[in-house]
Order: C-alpha cells, then sequence, then structure tokens
C-alpha cells in the first residue's frame, strides 16, 4: 500500500509538472508574439504608405521622439538624483514629510496632469486671463509658453516620471557606508566633492535603471503627446490604424519604435550586468548634516517644488474643474466605466501575477536553461509600448478570425464573425505581456528572503514542487504578491494605447472617457474619471511610503 500511494504520489506530481509547463509555455508563446507578428507584418505588407510617411512625417516622428526622450530621461534624473541625495544625507525642515511626498506623483498618468495643466495654463485658462485683466493687453502683446508643445510634454512626463528615478537612487544613497565618504574627506575632499567623486559614482548602476525605466515609459507615452500635438511613433501607430486603416504601416512605425524600446533595454541589461558596487567590510550608516537658514530653505524648496507641482497643485486642480462639470460619477454611465475598468484590471491583476508565480517558481525549482528564457520572456514585454504589443496581437488574430470566416462560409455557409479580435480576453493578454515584468520584479523581491535551506527541507520532507509552492513559498510570499496585484491594477487602470486599440465595442474604461472628453475639449468633465484613477492609484504609493518608513524604522533601531 506505501508503495502504491508513493507511485500514485509521483504520477501526479509528474503530471502537475508537465500541466505548469505546458501553461508556461503557452503564456511564453502569448508574450513573444507581439514581436514575431510585428517583425512579420511590417516586412510583408505594403510599403505605400510607409512611403508617404517617411516623405511627409516619418522624420518628424523620429525627432520628437528622440528629442522627448533625451528630455525627459535628463530632467528626471537630475530631479530624482538631487531630491534623493538630499533627504537621505541632509536635515532640514520638513524632510520626513517630503520624503514620502516626492512618491506620490507616480500615482498620475501624464495624462492626467497635461488635462490640469491645460486647464489653467492655457490662452482661456485662469493664469493668462488674469494676466490680460492685470495689465490690460491684448492676445498678441505677450509672450507666454506653450502647453501645447513638445516642452509641455516633456514637462507632464517628468512630472511623474521622476520617482522611478528617486526611489532607486535613494535605496542606492541610503545603502552606502559612511567610511568610504569618511575616506574621500580625509584625502581633502570637501562634502560636494565627495558626493561627485564617491556617492555618485557608486550610485550609478541604480540612477542608471532608473533613466531607463523612464525611457521606456517616455517611448510608450500616447495620451500625453497626442493630446499636446505632438507627432512621435506612438501617435502615428495609433494615426495608421484607424486614420489610415493600414495595418502594414502600423506595424512598420511599431517595428520602429520596437527599436527604441529593446535599445533601451539592452542598454539597461548591459549597464545592470557590468555595474557592481564596492562596499567596505564595515557598515557605518552615513550621517545627515543639518541645513539651516537659506540652505535649509533652498533643499526645502527643491524638494518640495517636483511634490508640489506633479501631486498637489493637479488634484486642486481636478478638483476644482470636477466641481464645475457636469459628469456625475454616480450616474449608471459612469458607474459602467468604473466597472469595465475594475474588471480589466481585476482579470489582469490575476492572470498577470499568476504567471510571473509560475514563471518564477519553474526558474528557481528547474536549474534549466529552458525556465531561465521563460523567465527573460516574461521580462521583455515592459520595454514594449502598449501600442505596439495592441498591433502585434491584432494582427495575427484577425488574420485567423478572418481565415475561419472565409472556411467557415465557404463550406458551411455560415459566419463565425470575430472570434478573439476585439474581445477582452485578448485585451487582457496585451495587459499580461506589458506588465508582467513588474509582476516578475515584485516575486524576485519576496522570494529573494527565502533561504534556499528551506527548499530542500521540504524537498526531503516529502513535498512536491506544487507542495513547495502551496506550502511553503505562497506564504511567505503574499505580501510580495499582493503588491504585484495592486501594482499591475493600477497600471491596467492607467494604460491607455493598449485599451483605444484593442477594447470591445461599446466597452469604455474611465482612461478612454477621459481621453475623449479631452480630445473634445471638455476639460472639465475629463477632470471626473481623471481623479478617479488618480485615487486608485495611490493604493500602491502607499505602500511604498509605509515601506519607506519601515526601512527608517528598522535603520533606527539597528543603530
Amino acid at each position: 500500500m506505501a508503495e502504491t500511494s508513493l507511485i500514485l504520489k509521483q504520477q501526479r506530481a509528474s503530471w502537475t509538472g508537465r500541466f505548469a509547463w505546458i501553461i508556461a509555455g503557452l503564456a511564453a508563446a502569448i508574450c513573444v508574439l507581439p514581436h514575431v507578428s510585428v517583425l512579420i507584418a511590417a516586412f510583408m505588407g505594403s510599403t505605400d504608405t510607409l512611403q508617404s510617411l517617411a516623405e511627409t512625417v516619418l522624420g518628424r516622428y523620429t525627432r520628437a521622439t528622440l528629442v522627448l526622450l533625451v528630455s525627459v530621461v535628463i530632467c528626471s534624473t537630475i530631479i530624482g538624483t538631487v531630491t534623493a541625495w538630499l533627504v537621505t544625507t541632509t536635515e532640514f525642515r520638513g524632510r520626513r514629510v517630503l520624503e514620502i511626498a516626492l512618491v506620490l506623483p507616480l500615482a498620475f498618468p501624464a495624462y492626467v496632469l497635461a488635462y490640469a495643466y491645460t486647464h489653467v495654463l492655457d490662452h482661456p485658462g485662469i493664469v493668462q486671463s488674469t494676466l490680460r485683466a492685470v495689465t490690460g493687453w491684448g492676445p498678441r502683446d505677450y509672450w507666454f509658453p506653450e502647453i501645447r508643445s513638445l516642452g509641455g510634454a516633456a514637462a507632464m512626463l517628468t512630472l511623474v516620471l521622476y520617482p522611478y528615478v528617486y526611489l532607486l537612487a535613494r535605496a542606492a544613497f541610503a545603502s552606502q557606508s559612511a567610511t568610504t565618504f569618511y575616506a574621500a574627506q580625509s584625502l581633502g575632499q570637501t562634502r560636494i566633492g565627495a558626493f561627485w567623486r564617491v556617492s555618485l559614482p557608486m550610485a550609478r548602476p541604480a540612477i542608471a535603471s532608473g533613466a531607463m525605466l523612464v525611457g521606456m515609459e517616455t517611448i510608450a507615452d500616447f495620451g500625453t503627446v497626442s493630446y499636446f500635438g505632438v507627432q512621435t511613433f506612438a501617435v502615428g501607430i495609433y494615426s495608421s490604424w484607424f486614420s489610415f486603416a493600414d495595418r502594414a504601416a502600423a506595424a512598420q512605425l511599431s517595428l520602429g519604435l520596437l527599436a527604441f524600446a529593446l535599445l533601451l533595454a539592452i542598454v539597461e541589461r548591459i549597464n545592470r550586468g557590468e555595474a557592481r558596487y564596492a562596499y567596505g567590510r564595515k557598515f557605518e550608516q552615513m550621517p545627515r548634516s543639518v541645513l539651516t537658514g537659506g540652505r535649509g530653505f533652498l533643499a526645502f524648496a527643491m524638494c518640495f517644488l517636483p511634490a508640489f507641482l506633479g501631486c498637489f497643485l493637479p488634484v486642486f486642480m481636478l478638483a476644482e474643474m470636477a466641481l464645475g462639470s457636469e459628469q456625475d460619477l454616480l450616474s449608471p454611465r459612469y458607474l459602467q466605466f468604473a466597472k469595465n475598468s475594475v474588471t480589466l484590471g481585476v482579470c489582469a491583476a490575476v492572470i498577470t501575477v499568476s504567471v510571473a508565480l509560475l514563471f518564477g517558481s519553474l526558474a528557481r525549482t528547474r536549474d534549466s536553461w529552458v525556465a531561465t528564457a521563460v523567465l527573460y520572456i516574461g521580462r521583455m514585454g515592459y520595454a514594449v509600448p502598449g501600442g505596439v504589443i495592441a498591433v502585434g496581437l491584432l494582427v495575427p488574430f484577425a488574420f485567423f478570425d478572418n481565415t475561419l470566416d472565409a472556411y467557415m462560409r465557404e463550406t458551411f455557409g455560415i459566419s463565425t464573425g470575430l472570434l478573439f479580435t476585439g474581445s477582452i480576453w485578448l485585451l487582457v493578454c496585451a495587459y499580461m505581456i506589458r506588465f508582467l515584468a513588474a509582476a516578475i520584479g515584485a516575486y524576485e523581491g519576496g522570494v529573494a528572503v527565502i533561504n534556499p535551506n528551506m527548499d530542500a527541507a521540504a524537498r526531503v520532507l516529502g513535498q512536491s514542487e506544487w507542495g513547495l509552492l502551496r506550502r511553503v513559498h505562497f506564504p511567505l510570499l503574499r505580501p510580495s504578491l499582493f503588491t504585484a496585484l495592486l501594482i499591475v491594477f493600477v497600471d491596467v487602470m492607467k494604460e491607455l494605447p493598449a485599451t483605444l486599440i484593442m477594447r470591445p465595442f461599446n466597452f469604455d474604461t474611465l482612461a478612454v472617457q477621459a481621453h475623449r472628453l479631452a480630445a473634445d475639449e471638455r476639460l472639465a468633465g475629463a477632470a471626473v474619471p481623471s481623479l478617479v484613477i488618480v485615487a486608485i492609484g495611490t493604493l500602491p504609493v502607499i505602500l511604498l511610503c509605509r515601506r519607506i518608513r519601515n526601512e527608517q524604522g528598522h535603520k533606527k533601531e539597528g543603530a
């Protein structure tokens, strides 16, 4: 009986392992499909539209994308690095509050900031109207910066993306030992000189990783650049798909944007692979220098302005706009928008985190190149903009639907219609591909603290791989997995290009409604769904803030 039970247990474990590999292989195939389909469609399709675009706007797309990318990355890196250094190594009035407040703009989609600032700074806005009323000037008697411009788009993206650099740089500065800093000062370096020659080079890998995240988010943005009329590759893809109805041209433009994204991903991977931190044997917490008077005020202002412009002021402006709008958030129509957004967010979050858990578990328990390759494929999606993923999925599935429908009409005289194209599940697959890397990162952060000896002990006690995951890993990974669920959920709520291209008919979300109202210049109405998106987006930010405070508490206890 014991031998029979052991055999049955081994057979169940074998079937469970095979089923896990089948699901992992299917998910990996879906993740790699957009890359392959975009590549095939770009080379097999007609180049007539692309030639026309090359003669007219393709150069403009390239220049605008590059200028926007460089501007946002440089500005975000400067703001994120300087503020991280100030809150980590200095003490000034309001530092503890600003240390948390600097993370809050991460909850804002850039296009929401664009709606708020346009309402205030555009020609009919309160700023210019007040200026004309006070001075008596006419519309052409003065110069005022144009918010609907490439510079305006760069400013909006910078205000919401600098927290990526700030979080990583802050963690890098906080983990540096004061011994190296003291050594630099003993060699004649001032505090600023030690920062430039010691602290900044040691934090460079983390800062570069944050800058690459900023760059990938910048080239993937559609809502901000389309609203401001900035012609980037993301706008060109959407225009080719809907305005010209040319899938081949959309695929060819997607290939160009994909090249941008993969180049950034390769640079980030090389930077991460070659960079190494060099800490001394003895760790000593970096002492804070107290800033008072003018220096303290300057440090406060440098940390306050990004948080104020990226979070507090936009919330105030959106609230004022929403109060004057005719949009009823409790109407059946808006409740349906919220229901659609939550449905997509929940489904995508559960599926994405489940796939991340599967990929990560296989890579941890199976020492094989296949498991490693599957995990790497799962990370590739974050470097691919939502519009590219949408085109990469719609092209093959639309071909399949049309081929199947034509065959069924000729053979049986019935129409199957569109089985996959325009369905919710295909849109959820796009979300999974786009945000799987974030879920994998959360999983790896949690599993890193699990001692491999625990795995070995569980296997000695007779636990299968499924039992190891269910009884050991999953209970320990609950906080990390919950954080991953919230992050993916909020990212789905904010995602615009993939939703616009792939959503089913009459299935609009809060993000789509905000974009539609803003496109019709109904900015007050767009403020209502935008505020809901921001309110939901604060959830993972609150978790990050709690983690920061916990880290501070542990450091104080350790000291």
